[in-house]
């Protein structure tokens, strides 16, 4: 699998209504700024206590791709593969706990709140939610992996609360 992703998880945040931003005429033809999605700059936090073993902040958050500019954004993903796991993950912080790393990515730029060395507990602010790397609109892409070195990792099976969410499955932090 793909840079250990086979047990990976994308977490898109909701707003009220339990949906991302309205899907409107414009948003079928026209990218949008990351910002009117209820999940862009809410808080990311440390799912285990562990260590940032890795952390990158500086890529731009971009416009989501939604509707027919999302086809053109598909098309340009092998370049983005071909660059590697960074490319892929854009802004992220990597941390390592008793036998896994997990990785959270696409991170708004410039929200990090930690680094590299620090050590950090479950629940922790680590980041807020951006659009950054290979990501369509706001989210967290979160994986387990069984090393630092993604691009050399296994996957590792990720669970919330001994199972692993139903694809569309509203998840809180309750």
């Amino acid at each position: 699998m793909l840079f250990a992703s086979s047990w990976a998880i994308d977490f898109v945040p909701v707003g009220a209504r339990d949906s991302t931003a309205p899907f409107t005429l414009r948003s079928a033809v026209l990218p949008e700024p990351p910002d009117v999605f209820p999940g862009f700059g809410r808080e990311v936090l440390a799912p285990l206590d562990g260590a940032v073993v890795a952390a990158e902040r500086d890529e731009r958050d971009h416009p989501a791709y939604r509707g027919l500019r999302s086809i053109g954004y598909a098309l340009t993903q092998r370049r983005r593969v071909r660059r590697g796991w960074r490319a892929l993950a854009g802004n992220h912080v990597l941390v390592a706990g008793e036998g896994v790393v997990v990785a959270l990515c696409h991170l708004a730029h410039g929200s990090l709140h930690v680094q590299v060395g620090q050590q950090v507990r479950a629940g922790d602010v680590l980041a807020r939610c951006g659009s950054t790397g290979n990501s369509t609109e706001p989210h967290l892409h979160v994986q387990a992996v069984d090393r630092v070195d993604v691009a050399r990792a296994s996957a590792v099976p990720l669970t919330f609360r001994g199972a692993v969410p139903r694809n569309g499955e509203i998840v809180d932090a309750g």
